[in-house]
C-alpha cells in the first residue's frame, strides 16, 4: 500500500511540474507564432541554394537576338 501512495504523490508532483512549465512558456510568449517558424526554416534553406545566373553571352543574345536567326 505504501508504494501506491508514493506513485500517486509522484504522479501529482510531475503533473504539477508540467503545468508550471506550460504556464511559464505561455507567460514568456514561447508559443507566440507557430507559422513564422516554418517560414524561417524555409528561407534559411533557400539562402543556401546556388543562384542560377545566365552567362553574359546568353544575356547579350537574348537582348540583341540570336545571330543564328534567319529572316
Amino acid at each position: 500500500m505504501e508504494i501506491t501512495w508514493i506513485a500517486i504523490i509522484s504522479s501529482l508532483l510531475m503533473g504539477a511540474g508540467a503545468l508550471l512549465i506550460f504556464l511559464w512558456a505561455v507567460r514568456s510568449r514561447q508559443f507566440r507564432s507557430f507559422e513564422d517558424v516554418k517560414y524561417q526554416v524555409f528561407w534559411s534553406d533557400a539562402g543556401e541554394l546556388p543562384i542560377h545566373r545566365p552567362s553574359e553571352k546568353a544575356t547579350e543574345e537574348q537582348e540583341h537576338g540570336s545571330s543564328t536567326q534567319t529572316d
